[in-house]
């Protein structure tokens, strides 16, 4: 295995699953970066004051503060930092919000090192294409589920209850997402 050469750009790994960070600061580091790992927003913060980096990776949900807040931190300390968003909780709206706050793009977990350094150069507004058709109903209820979900700290049945909905039917729509979420 051959080293990069020159001096490893600096990236910041933000998630709080451990064994994740650990084989993603592995991966990254043999693509030539130089990997700090926090596994909160509250811990990444002063990290990225004391230094910024030029690149970042920051999971959408962990305990704390959510990662869009790092995003927004990130961004407004250093305009020119490319970061990935990464989420299990897919949605059209986080997408947005995280787009808006100053992510470079926004994967899906399960996401490898390669499909990450493959986000870093990505332009923003690149690849947006303008829908013909508005967005359908069961998409904007799915996503809205999802959000209410997660403000419930992904609990089933706080989220049943505050939508008024049985339990059993929400696992169902759980269960089965939109056509164009498959």
């Amino acid at each position: 295995m051959t080293e990069p050469q020159g001096e490893f750009a600096s990236l910041l790994l933000v998630d709080d699953d451990v064994t994740f960070c650990k084989v993603l600061k592995h991966a990254l580091a043999k693509r030539g970066f130089s990997v700090v790992v926090a596994h909160s927003v509250e811990e990444a913060i002063p990290l990225a004051e004391a230094n910024p980096p030029e690149f970042a990776v920051v999971d959408l949900k962990m305990g704390g503060a959510p990662g869009l807040v790092l995003v927004e931190t990130l961004h407004r300390l250093d305009p020119n930092t490319r970061i990935v968003m990464l989420t299990g909780y897919a949605s059209i709206a986080t997408a947005v919000e995280a787009i808006k706050l100053g992510a470079t793009q926004y994967l899906a977990k399960p996401a490898n090192a390669d499909e990450i350094v493959a986000a870093f150069g990505h332009t923003a507004n690149s690849d947006v294409r303008i829908k013909a058709q508005p967005t359908q109903i069961e998409n904007l209820e799915w996503e809205h589920i999802q959000r209410v979900l997660r403000e419930h700290d992904d609990n089933v049945s706080a989220t049943a209850r505050a939508l008024n909905m049985h339990r059993r039917t929400l696992q169902r729509k759980l269960a089965k997402p939109p056509s164009c979420l498959e």
